[in-house]
Parts: structure tokens; C-alpha cells; sequence
């Protein structure tokens, strides 16, 4: 490729960043129907419900997998594990699935436009669920109780708001937790040790009689967050533009000689794994679909591999089956030092797959000892923050790899 060419997509990056920066305002706009949903769904959660996420099309998809490992797994120290599922096609229509497990506590949130996401709103206002939806089509916005919609003029940067939405859900929920007297139904009016949390949200340490403050506070953090998420986006596209125009460049060369791209990563990197190849295999609008290959998403595979070799193998033990000469793998490692992504990587280069990887951090193992040939370092310690950020690298990534077969000199 010229150095125009190479010009021309450098300019692409920065314009990229531009938008992400512009479309944080979105949370200037939501932050205080933010903070009050953090507390129905408090309530629903200390009633016994359960989150329920919907996602009938590949890209929602991997939101809706993405929300439940978060609830589930809590990455943060001290959050607790909450009830979630995800219902997604690959089940069946996601109201036939809801309705047999649906109760009146259960909180659902549903993402994408499908017809069958909108007949399961529908079901589940009719039982006196919680509705939440995030990012449908208009019609969504009469289903749900609670609708975001994000601002519409970019498909990706639409999907990063929604991740960084229910990021911010995830985290700020458990708020409430430490005020259970603010929850409906209890009578406590305890004042909360914040122990190892108070550096983290000082006010819980305050009287639990007085709602409005902490939905005050709770807001607050909300921009905050909003604010650090864009703030991190942006770092990440201008420091990382070089990197992420020589993968796409050469991940271009490689497609049009016949290979394919394989993607993994671990939890909620696996959903970004997951949210790439759909990206790549159905993409908006008129771009090019893209041979690709999640490598996290058979279950057999995957609990055969652990269960007989250990999970350092899970992803390398595919590389071995599916990787040829020519191919790429895309890594995802919030750490940078995930032992079965390194083991992929070493793999990936013995049978000449061509290696990029996003990592968090200061880009652990695998920046330090070079075990990818290109390396995009999101330089947080927040893992939500991190993934967001990746999200951010590889929507562009795969923006570039179109516009790479018009810079082609």
C-alpha cells in the first residue's frame, strides 16, 4: 500500500475517534433514567429476580451473552453474582424460550430489532417483568418500560454505548445493595460500613433514608464512567492508528489470497470474539462479508477440550484443527497474560497464521515478550473500560479492512 493509502485511513482512524468522542454525550442525556433503573433493578434482584437477555440477531447476540457473564461473573472485587441468562436464536425464538421460564421479578432486557425481541417485551410487561430495551427499532420503545435508544447515525459506535450502558447497570446495581433500606418493601435504615469500597463510591457510608442522594451520587458516577469509557476510546484510536492500519492492511492482504480470520478471547471477550465474527460474516449496510471463525462458540468443543487436556488448550487445540498457512487470529486478552491466549498465539505462528491481539493493562505477556505481530494496548486497569475500548479497535479494524481494497496501490 502507498503511504497516500496509508494517509488516507490514518485520517479514517482519526475521524473514528472524532465521532466516538461526540457520541459520549449520549449519557449526558440518560444518566439520570441510568440511576433510577440501577435501583428498580436492585429491587427486582433483592425480590429474587433474575436479569433475562434477549438477543435474536447476530449482533445482539452477543450482547445479550455479554450482559449475563457480567452479572454472573463480577470481574470486581466485592460485586456480587447475580441471577442471568441469555436467550439467543440459536435456542429457538427468544419469546417462546422466555415464556417458559419468565416470572413477575424477573428484569428482562432485550437488544436488536427482532420481531420475536418484540413479542417477548410484549410477554413480559404482560407478567409485570421488568422491561428494558437497548438500541431497538422505534416500534421497541412502546414494548419496553425503560428504552435507550442510542443516537442511530453509526451502527458500531451504537453498539458501544449499549455495551458501555450495561456496563454502567452492571457496576452501579450493586449500589443499592449497600442501602437496603432504600429498596422497596424494607424498613432498615442502617448506616453501611463501605470498608474496601468507600475509594470507589464514598457515599455509601451515608444514612439509608434519603433516595434521592444516592440517585444523585449514582448519576454522578454515571458520567463519570460515560466520561472515562469515551475519554479511553479515544486514547486508545489515536495512540493505537499505526497499529490498527498495518493489521487491517495486512489482514487484507491475507483475505484476498484465500484465508480466513479465527477469534477468540475469555468471558465477556469472548462475546467481543463473538460480536467481531458477526460483524465480519453479516456486516451493515454494503460492506464485503469476510470468512471468519469464532473459536469460542462450541460448547462441546470447548468443555471436551477442558475437560480432557485443561483449559489452556481450549483455543489452541482449535488453531491445530482450523488454522492454515495464510490464515489470521485475532486475540482478545483483557490482561494481556491469558495462559490459552498466549498458547493460541504460540500456535497460530508456528503454522504461519498472521497474529493480532487487543489487551488491556500495560499489554502484559504478550506485548512484552512481542507474542503477536500487532498489538493494540487499551492502557486501563478497569476491565469493563478495557472491553469497551476494544470494541472501539475492532469496529474500526474491520471499517479499515474495507477501505484497505481502495488504498490498495
Amino acid at each position: 500500500m502507498s503511504l497516500t493509502g496509508a494517509g488516507v485511513l490514518g485520517a479514517y482512524v482519526e475521524d473514528q475517534r472524532r465521532r466516538r468522542v461526540r457520541a459520549g454525550t449520549f449519557f449526558e442525556q440518560q444518566a439520570e433514567r441510568i440511576a433510577r433503573l440501577c435501583h428498580r433493578m436492585a429491587e427486582r434482584f433483592a425480590r429474587g429476580g433474575r436479569l433475562l437477555a434477549l438477543g435474536a440477531d447476530p449482533a445482539a447476540r452477543s450482547d445479550a451473552r455479554h450482559v449475563a457473564v457480567e452479572f454472573v461473573h463480577p470481574v470486581i472485587v466485592g460485586k456480587r453474582a447475580l441471577p442471568a441468562l441469555a436467550f439467543t436464536a440459536e435456542g429457538g425464538p427468544v419469546d417462546v424460550q422466555l415464556e417458559l421460564v419468565l416470572g413477575a421479578q424477573d428484569i428482562v432486557i432485550a437488544f436488536g430489532a427482532h420481531a420475536s425481541t418484540k413479542r417477548a417485551l410484549m410477554l413480559a410487561r404482560e407478567r409485570g417483568a421488568l422491561t428494558v430495551s437497548c438500541g431497538g427499532s422505534a416500534s421497541h420503545e412502546d414494548e419496553a418500560e425503560w428504552s435507550f435508544r442510542a443516537p442511530g447515525a453509526d451502527a458500531n459506535i451504537d453498539q458501544e454505548l449499549v455495551e458501555t450502558l450495561y456496563h454502567v447497570l452492571w457496576e452501579l446495581v450493586h449500589v443499592f445493595f449497600e442501602h437496603r433500606g432504600l429498596l422497596d418493601g424494607r424498613t432498615e435504615h442502617h448506616t453501611h460500613d463501605t470498608g474496601a469500597s468507600s475509594f470507589l463510591y464514598p457515599f455509601l457510608g451515608e444514612q439509608e433514608h434519603d433516595l434521592e442522594a444516592v440517585i444523585a451520587d449514582v448519576r454522578a458516577s454515571v458520567l463519570a464512567k460515560a466520561t472515562e469509557a469515551s475519554t479511553l476510546r479515544a486514547q486508545t484510536l489515536a495512540e493505537e492508528a499505526p497499529t490498527l492500519v498495518a493489521a487491517a492492511t495486512g489482514l487484507r492482504s491475507r483475505l484476498e489470497a484465500g484465508g480466513r480470520i479465527l477469534a477468540l478471547g475469555n468471558g465477556g471477550s469472548a462475546t467481543d470474539a463473538m460480536d467481531l465474527v458477526a460483524d465480519l460474516r453479516t456486516p451493515a449496510g454494503a460492506r464485503r462479508r469476510w470468512p471468519a471463525i469464532d473459536l469460542t462458540e462450541d460448547t462441546g468443543v470447548l468443555t471436551a477440550i477442558a475437560n480432557d487436556i485443561g483449559v489452556e488448550a481450549i483455543f489452541s487445540r482449535q488453531v491445530i484443527a482450523h488454522g492454515r498457512p495464510g490464515d489470521a487470529l485475532l486475540a482478545m486478552s483483557t490482561s494481556g497474560g491469558s495462559a490459552n491466549v498466549i498458547h493460541a498465539l504460540a500456535e497460530a505462528r508456528r503454522r504461519d497464521l498472521m497474529t493480532i491481539a487487543l489487551v488491556g493493562y500495560d499489554g502484559g505477556r504478550i506485548l512484552e515478550h512481542a507474542l503477536a505481530d500487532h498489538v493494540v494496548v487499551v492502557r486501563s486497569e478497569h476491565i469493563p473500560r478495557i472491553q469497551e475500548a476494544h470494541a472501539s479497535a475492532y469496529h474500526v479494524l474491520c471499517q479499515l479492512l474495507e477501505m484497505s481494497g481502495e488504498a490498495w496501490a
